[in-house]
Order: C-alpha cells, then structure tokens, then sequence
C-alpha cells in the first residue's frame, strides 16, 4: 500500500521483462492481471499547485474485493476533498528505437454503481516520457484512436458508467520512436467531492511495427 508519496518511473529503470509475449508484431507484447502483485509497476500521485501533494490522500495496492478473471485485480482509493488530483501506476514497455507501432491498449475498470454524477475519470497514458502531472494525460474526452499520429497515446474518459466492470480502450499511432522504452500509466482522477475506490484489471497492450 501507498499513501501520501510519489513514486515515479524514469528512464533509469532501463528496460526491464514484461508479463506476456514479447515477440515484437505477433499479437499482445503485455498483459496484466495482478495476480502476482505490483512487480515492476510504480505508484504516482499528483494535484494543482493550490493544493500541498502531502495533502492529498490516496492507497494502491492488490486486493482480492474483484476481479476480472482470476483472483486480483488492482485497488485505486483516493479521496475527494479537493475536487481535484489523479492517481496511477504505471511501468516501462521495451520496444525497438527507430521504428513506428500501431498501438491498442485496454484495460477493464470497476466502479461502485452507475451514477448520474461524474465521480471520477478513468485515464490511461502510454508515451515515450513517464507521467508526472495530471496534464500529461489526456484532457476529458480525448481518446488518441480519433487522431492520426500523435505524440503520445491514451484517454480520458468517465466512470461510473455502469454497475461492476467497463472496458475502456485506445489506439495510437506514434511516431518514428527515438527510445527504446515506453511507458503505460493508468488509474484515475478525482471529479467529485467524494471518496471513491475502483478496480482496474486485465490490462493488455499489443503493439505492431507500421
């Protein structure tokens, strides 16, 4: 469990062994269920200059409340008394510099119940640089599979959409890659004044050689 720290990923973890199939252009090069815990996976928070980081409370850890398939899924918990700040995980994905991917990245998120109210958004982040602030995810709405070739790939999109598990999902394009490291942020951002405890699970990322 994490509370009240950042833990960042950065450049000199290096590349390090993902879980899945790492043939490069055959099919899903990651896959994520949380069934063995965090592993690799680093934990991050961040809120509005207005607000002191050590304010803002939030836990990640592996629970066994829910799950997609298997036993696991991971825990998201952060509070809602400042209507603002976001809290992931995220890790490195070795690919090939110098190359362009096709990229699809989906991921399942729970949410307590289906509400009129926008409680939190659910953002996923995969881009050459780490995540470190809220604006290096995407603004509500944006999803990078409406776009052509784009910087970096991911989405923000509303929770409490339905009752239990939702499957979110983008594509991105990217450029000529000038690393030979990714990384793939996701978790979520606070919207309403409120507590609010989500699931994510059975995170896959395929990615193909243009």
């Amino acid at each position: 469990m994490f509370r009240r720290e950042t833990l960042r990923v950065g450049a000199s973890l290096g590349v390090i062994g993902v879980a899945g199939c790492l043939d490069r252009g055959d099919g899903p090069e990651f896959t994520e269920g949380f069934e063995d815990g965090l592993d690799a996976w680093e934990s991050a928070s961040a809120i509005g200059p207005e607000v002191d980081i050590e304010d803002f409370e939030w836990e990640v850890d592996v629970s066994e409340t829910e799950a997609v398939e298997g036993e696991r899924s991971l825990r998201v918990w952060n509070e809602g008394d400042y209507d603002d700040g976001v809290t992931w995980v995220s890790r490195p994905i070795p690919v090939e510099s110098g190359r362009a991917y096709e990229i699809e990245a989906t991921g399942q998120f729970w949410s307590e119940s289906e509400s009129f109210n926008t409680i939190r958004h659910a953002v996923m982040r995969l881009g050459p640089d780490p995540a470190e602030v809220e604006d290096d995810f995407p603004q509500l709405g944006v999803n990078s599979t409406d776009f052509d070739e784009t910087p970096i790939g991911g989405l923000r999109e509303p929770l409490w959409l339905a009752d239990g598990w939702r499957e979110y999902s983008f594509e991105w394009t990217t450029p000529e890659l000038s690393t030979d490291t990714l990384h793939f942020a996701v978790g979520t951002a606070v919207i309403w004044e409120a507590d609010a405890t989500h699931y994510i699970d059975d995170l896959t990322v395929s990615i193909e050689p243009r």
